[in-house]
């Protein structure tokens, strides 16, 4: 099996995800990535389609991720491998889609309007 390069993306972050075969080492930006993901919530969301197809100690996985914050990065890392397990394994999709994993979440941050102070927000009433 050759390298599968697949992209995720989650709010502003992008991941792009290397995987190839080997003994389970996940690289995040060149640092391994329980000192990039320091919370086992992220950890579990990385490694969650890996443990759903039971393929944690399977493959090798080199990812470069970048933009948004922690939360957006770990989700955006998290398709990714699932794209990339689905596409090494057909099989693999029974599992993971109804984990709702393959779903690439469209929701993004509302942008700010002019005359409010955010996006919904308003400035203080005074009626006089």
């Amino acid at each position: 099996m050759e390298t599968v390069h697949k992209i995720g993306r989650r709010k502003t972050a992008v991941a792009r995800v290397y995987v190839s075969q080997g003994s389970g080492n996940i690289t995040i930006n060149k640092r391994e990535f329980k000192n990039y993901f320091t919370t086992p919530t992220l950890q579990y969301k990385v490694q969650q389609p890996l443990m759903l197809t039971e393929n944690l100690e399977t493959y090798d996985i080199t990812v470069n991720v970048f933009g948004g914050g922690v939360t957006g990065q770990a989700e955006a890392i998290r398709l990714a491998i699932t794209r990339a397990l689905v596409s090494i394994n057909e099989e693999n999709k029974t599992v993971l889609k109804p984990e709702g994993l393959l779903t690439r979440d469209p929701r993004m941050v509302e942008r700010k309007k002019y005359g409010q102070k955010k996006a919904r927000k308003k400035f203080q009433f005074s009626k006089r």
